[in-house]
């Protein structure tokens, strides 16, 4: 029998926010690192040796994986949609956008697989709560899309939706994601990864030729290594204890901290600054969440009353 989830502790919130700052980080290793490593290239690199690194640890532990092909199909069926489509637009997207705001439209992710879930699932329907909560992100972001997006239309917006693409993709994969529910997360991930890294492999070779390209420099090459050890496979890791010990929804709180924690480090490290509507949408899209969760007006409610 699953063992019964346990109220977060101290020490679950300090893992909540290393996970919020290894999630942050990987936008700014992005950002470094598609200045020399192409994005197909990037994302066989960082799903390759991240699956190689989890594989290990699952070895170790004495995980099973499966046998079956038809669970191998809908595990490369995940990882196109939860790795190697997603991460290929967001890369290609951040050659041309911020780190701090492409995390802000990845931050949509959580209220698109509402959407999806509604029209996909038979049992997680739509509710009034829900409804207002994706409302009030959906407008956050296209206020944080803007309406220069429209009358501007060039590469930069290309690239933004390009990310909300990204985050729709996220959206579907945890919706397809829901049959592996029984199985160790570790070995989803494993499968996803993999899978996703052969996926992705014959894009990289026919379209970056790698065997053509300079070795990347110190920072090219240190923002890779930092996108896979710290960012994809340590992340996952701390994913993993989280959704064990508190369950999913306390898991998920991370989705509040990255798009916050990327705009600090995009700003502290890389110079960036977000315009104004920029940072009316993000205000937007966390009152999304805050609505769909629940727990912060519950809060409100009782120091009210």
């Amino acid at each position: 029998m699953r063992p019964a989830l346990r109220p977060m502790t101290l020490g679950d919130w300090l893992l909540l926010g290393l996970l919020g700052v290894l999630w942050s980080g990987s936008y700014i290793f992005v950002a470094i690192a598609v200045r020399e490593v192409p994005p197909f290239t990037l994302v066989f690199v960082r799903v390759s040796l991240a699956a190689l690194l989890l594989w290990l640890m699952a070895v170790a532990s004495g995980a099973a994986f499966p046998q079956q092909a038809k669970t191998w199909a809908a595990l490369a069926l995940g990882g196109v949609l939860n790795c190697a489509l997603p991460f290929v637009l967001l890369f290609w997207g951040q050659q041309h956008l911020p780190a701090s705001l492409a995390a802000i439209l990845i931050s949509t992710g959580p209220l698109l697989t509402i959407v999806c879930a509604h029209f996909l699932t038979p049992d997680e329907r739509m509710t009034a709560q829900k409804l207002i909560g994706v409302s009030l992100g959906l407008v956050g972001a296209a206020v944080l899309v803007g309406v220069d997006a429209l009358s501007d239309f060039g590469v930069q917006s290309l690239a933004e939706l390009g990310v909300l693409g990204a985050a729709l993709c996220y959206a579907l994969a945890a919706v397809v994601s829901r049959q592996f529910a029984g199985q160790p997360p570790i070995v989803t991930a494993v499968g996803q990864l993999a899978t996703s890294g052969l996926a992705i492999l014959p894009a990289a070779l026919i379209v970056d030729r790698p065997w053509q390209m300079p070795w990347p420099g110190a920072a090219g090459f240190g923002a890779t290594v930092g996108l896979t050890l710290f960012s994809t496979a340590l992340a996952y890791i701390v994913f993993f204890r989280l959704l064990r010990n508190v369950g999913a929804g306390n898991a998920m709180l991370v989705s509040f901290l990255t798009p916050v924690g990327a705009s600090i480090l995009g700003t502290a490290l890389l110079g960036e600054h977000l315009a104004p509507h920029n940072l009316a949408g993000m205000v937007l899209i966390f009152a999304g969440f805050a609505v769909i969760d629940g727990r912060l007006l519950s809060a409100a409610r009782r120091i009210a009353a």
